[in-house]
């Protein structure tokens, strides 16, 4: 791989205007031709096998889609003044059903003046519409034809809000400002670190390319998969940080040679060849992690998972071919517009890292038990993490969403906005006495402890199928909706057997199913982890321990979560919003519920981008020891050699994951949080203080490596082993002939 990257710098390099043009026509081509032919999306968050699918599968054959959760659009009336059956109001509501009847694609419309269809106060009232034959991906759409149509009530001084029905697969994450917040910040983190404008630009300029070809190729996979509609903010996130981190690796690497004399075509090759090398590596360990979600059992989050790998992949491409372009086309330019008040900055001016790295050498257990006592207190709060669906009661206050919820939860009750449709498959007999079976089912639905309220049941057209409307006395985030769903399903009733559908009821499968599999997804993605870093560096000691550092780094992301979710300490200061009727202490510690798959995404996440860090790192001192075989002085040195870039590659993602907490869509925000506080600690803590002092109480441990696996593993190289080796080595080709009862380093005996 070594001397392949190495050809493959220097001929980009050579041909820095071709490889330059290609990659900006093929960036352009891809995002015009996804803004020409669409990008759709997909909606389906089903989970095949679960008994909320079954129960949807039933209603669709029984009842047709209008009947399914896609297929309702609920407008919900408020009269601030007075009351919606006075005459004036209620002859301008008549109007309005009257107008929506006319609106494409809408089957039946229900008045608000019915029994269930208003509140007991008279103000709030219901208009229920259902749909047939629209985009079930575009639920959004057909609320707002639906909402239009309502003018009419609206110019009798009626408040009219589209209620949302649609499931978080529904939600459309819009890309805003962040974006712009987070380039902004990663090019100033780049000025203070190279001190040159010119520099700076390059990973920027890289990075956008590589999100543009990815969002390009993304937008056109919808065409020909289910593409979730939080796969481009995801990709955005994602891209963006490692496609800058990537990129500023290997020009740190390319700018030192230039300041030690190497030419500007040489260094290039030697930089590709060798942090190219780690840089591949470091992608490829995020694509396997992401790419275990396959594992989890719910279509959607597999999808998400390999989807997002695709801005891995254009981050990993351009980092090895249009970066060296780059380069190559700008020679000794790249350190040109030097911003004088930062001084000069030489790409390997690492003192300050080396002196840490040689005061945590000298007293490595007093490092290791501080470090472990501050990550423990970070991951501490872990403990309290509380999982549940989100609702639109967290949406940003003033929202239509959030306005619907409100008024249907202060007019109805707050189960109103999550009810549960629970569908019952009859037998021969039971369909032959259908009314005495059919109350059976209410009445027993009904006595359920947690359920408010009954509508009444409809039967499908086969007489097979009853569907009953059973509205809990909980919100959709309520933990106790999901106890009132497994107590609905635990029904016994003769001849019928019961299904239970609805938003509540597939979330509820969705957490199910994410802790029944996430014990699967950790160990297949530590395993291939651990297996990768045993490859690169022959190592079954440094292996383990990697994992095991990575997953200290998720702990402390976990409990950063907990503290300001699940306790509430901070979520206001994210941008969440609590209830106007919330007390002073409810507003201060306002608790917002973490989405069932979101836990599972971040450690695949994490768990890869840390591992990004850890090669570096490793690299740097895997290097150092081949060179003079001391263990403590190679640590020191490696620390010193690599933490400032690693520090700043930190730096830069921490900045693009907080701008994005700016978005007011809970689950960005939640990734947000998650990915910048995991990221934090790992460069710091860790990388900096844990890994330096396990590694120097180790010793030439590291290193060891059985006779028999050493002669099992391949012959990888990271970070160039192959060309520095053979300098330092008398002969014999690296990485072979170990002694299983002496723990030299891999590679060090011919």
């Amino acid at each position: 791989m070594t001397r392949f990257l190495g050809r493959l710098g220097a001929w980009c390099a050579r041909h820095g205007l071709v490889v330059l043009t290609l990659w900006v026509v093929a960036a352009a081509g891809l995002m015009g031709a996804s803004l020409v032919l669409g990008s759709p999306v997909s909606n389906d968050a089903t989970i095949p096998g679960t008994d909320a699918q079954r129960a949807h599968d039933l209603m669709r054959s029984g009842f047709g889609p209008g009947y399914e959760t896609g297929g309702t659009v609920q407008l919900v009336l408020y009269a601030p003044q007075g009351q919606l059956i006075d005459k004036a109001r209620k002859e301008a509501v008549e109007r309005a059903i009257t107008d929506i009847r006319a609106v494409p694609h809408v089957k039946q419309v229900d008045t608000p003046f019915r029994r269930g269809g208003i509140a007991s106060n008279l103000q709030i009232g219901l208009i229920t519409v259902r749909m047939e034959g629209h985009d079930p991906a575009k639920p959004a759409e057909a609320a707002q034809a639906v909402s239009r149509a309502a003018q009419p009530a609206r110019a009798a001084g009626l408040e009219v809000v589209a209620a949302d029905s649609s499931t978080p697969a529904d939600k459309e994450i819009k890309t805003g400002p962040s974006e712009i917040i987070g380039v902004a910040c990663a090019l100033l983190v780049l000025v203070l670190a190279f001190g040159t404008l010119t520099a700076a630009l390059v990973p920027i300029f890289t990075a956008l390319v590589s999100v543009a070809a990815g969002l390009g190729v993304i937008g056109l996979l919808g065409h020909v998969a289910d593409v979730p509609k939080q796969a481009g903010i995801m990709a955005t996130m994602i891209g963006l940080g490692v496609g800058i981190d990537y990129a500023l690796f290997l020009l740190s690497r390319h700018r030192k040679l230039l300041a030690d004399g190497v030419p500007v075509q040489e260094s290039v090759r030697r930089t590709v060849a060798s942090s190219g090398g780690a840089v591949v590596f470091a992608g490829g360990t995020v694509i396997v992690a992401l790419s275990a979600l396959v594992l989890g059992g719910f279509p959607l989050l597999r999808t998400l998972g390999l989807v997002t790998g695709v801005s891995v992949v254009t981050a990993v491409l351009t980092s090895v071919t249009l970066v060296p372009a780059l380069l190559g086309l700008l020679g000794h330019r790249v350190n040109a517009l030097r911003l004088p008040f930062l001084g000069r900055r030489r790409g390997g001016d690492s003192s300050g890292w080396a002196g840490l790295g040689a005061w945590v050498a000298r007293r490595p257990w007093r490092v290791l038990i501080g470090s472990v006592v501050v990550l423990a207190a970070i991951t501490a709060p872990a403990l309290a993490l509380k999982l549940g669906p989100l609702d639109d009661g967290y949406a940003a206050q003033g929202s239509e969403p959030r306005r619907a919820y409100e008024l249907m939860a202060s007019g109805f009750g707050p189960g109103v906005n999550g009810p549960l449709l629970v569908v019952a498959e009859l037998d021969e007999k039971a369909a032959g006495a259908q009314a005495p079976v059919v109350k059976r089912l209410s009445d027993a639905i009904e006595h359920v402890d947690g359920v408010a309220h009954v509508a009444p049941a409809k039967v499908g057209d086969t007489g097979r199928t009853v569907m009953i409307q059973a509205i809990p006395d909980y919100a959709p985030s309520d933990s106790r909706s999901a106890d009132v769903v497994h107590d609905v399903r635990a029904l016994s009733v003769p001849g019928a057997k019961l299904h239970v559908g609805g938003k509540v009821a597939a979330l509820t499968d969705a957490g199910d199913r994410m802790a029944e599999r996430t014990p699967l997804v950790i160990g297949v993605v530590v395993l291939l982890s651990a297996l990768l870093l045993l490859l690169a560096f022959r190592a079954p000691v440094v292996a383990l321990k990697a994992a095991v550092m990575n997953l200290i780094s998720l702990g402390a992301a976990f409990g950063t979560l907990a503290m300001v979710f699940s306790v509430g300490l901070g979520s206001r200061l994210v941008g969440m919003d609590p209830p106007l009727e919330a007390s002073s202490l409810q507003t201060f510690f306002f608790t917002v519920p973490i989405e069932s798959y979101v836990p599972l995404m971040l450690f695949a996440v994490l768990f890869g981008l840390s591992m990004d860090y850890e090669v570096f790192l490793l690299t740097a001192v895997r290097q150092a020891y081949l060179r003079h075989r001391d263990n403590t002085r190679a640590v020191a040195e490696g620390l010193g050699s690599t933490g400032r870039v690693i520090t700043s590659a930190a730096l830069i993602m921490v900045s693009v994951f907080v701008a994005f907490i700016a978005y007011p869509d809970p689950m960005v925000k939640t990734f947000g949080v998650g990915l910048a506080a995991a990221i934090a600690v790992d460069a710091t803590i860790i990388r900096g203080f844990l890994v330096p002092a396990t590694m120097v109480l180790l010793g030439r441990a590291n290193w060891w490596c059985p006779r028999w696996l050493d002669r099992l593993l391949p012959n990888l190289s990271v970070e160039g082993h192959e060309e520095d080796d053979h300098e330092v080595r008398p002969g014999g080709d690296a990485g072979h002939g170990q002694r299983e009862d002496l723990p030299e380093p891999v590679g060090a005996r011919g």
